[in-house]
């Protein structure tokens, strides 16, 4: 007498009873979302991009330093320029050390013969060898010559005095003004060099500031991206650990 033995399975899942066996091959749905395989390129994609704006910034920043170390050497070479301007410019003589440079020059020529005999042209030296030879001659004769050639005109004491005062005074002046030029170019560059400087380094700041925000947040998109895999891993074990238990129930059935 054969008798039926009826089994009853209970589902790994949801804890039913008596699932009727079935020929086709079950089929498991669940509510998750699919799996997003396209989240970890996108991830290496993130990553690279910011490597590359990174390069960029550093890249900005380099030619930044290039421009401020240019600017301090012209600012060096315009320190240089003035030096040589103060060192190169006269010094402005008193009134008094002028008089007295220009009041000697007349006594010199009618107390100092010898001086006087080499600034006369050759005609004159002629003239006092004739007189030296007629002296020889005629003694009264000789002495009216010498008298008239050790006297010679006098030149004017202040043309030379004024002439050179004025260039001194012209020279001086655009001295003065080359140097004023000077220095206002070298307070200009300076303050170009130190906004400069300001605003270089508040870019770089905000540079790296945003550099660093934006890395915060794509590591924790990458984090948030590998806590996703880690689960949907463990959700894909669980499913086919039940799809391998539903696969020996229904080979039991079978037999």
């Amino acid at each position: 007498m054969a008798t039926a033995v009826q089994t009853s399975y209970c589902c790994p899942t949801c804890g039913s009873v008596n699932i009727p066996p079935t020929n086709t091959t079950a089929t498991i749905t669940t509510s998750d979302p699919p799996i997003a395989q396209e989240d970890a390129p996108s991830a290496d994609l993130l990553l690279r991009q910011a490597q590359s704006r990174i390069a960029q910034l550093e890249a900005q920043v380099t030619e930044l330093n290039a421009k401020a170390a240019s600017t301090v050497s012209r600012w060096a070479d315009y320190e240089a320029e003035l030096q040589k301007l103060r060192s190169t410019a006269p010094q402005p003589q008193p009134p008094q050390q002028q008089q007295q440079q220009q009041r000697p020059s007349t006594p010199r020529h009618q107390t100092d013969p010898p001086t006087t005999t080499q600034q006369f042209s050759p005609p004159s030296i002629l003239q006092q060898g004739t007189s030296r030879i007629s002296s020889l001659l005629y003694p009264r004769k000789s002495t009216l010559n010498l008298r008239r050639v050790d006297m010679p005109p006098a030149p004017p004491p202040t043309s030379p005095g004024g002439a050179s005062t004025e260039d001194l005074m012209e020279a001086l002046s655009r001295e003065q003004t080359l140097r004023r030029e000077a220095e206002g170019r070298l307070s200009a560059t300076s303050k170009e060099v130190e906004e400069l400087s300001v605003s270089l380094f508040e870019q770089a700041n905000e540079m790296v500031a945003d550099e660093r925000r934006a890395r915060a947040r794509l590591e924790e998109r990458v984090g948030e991206l590998e806590r996703r895999d880690k689960e949907k891993k463990k959700r894909l074990e669980r499913l086919e650990g039940a799809m391998g238990r539903i696969e020996k129930a229904r080979h039991l059935l079978e037999a």
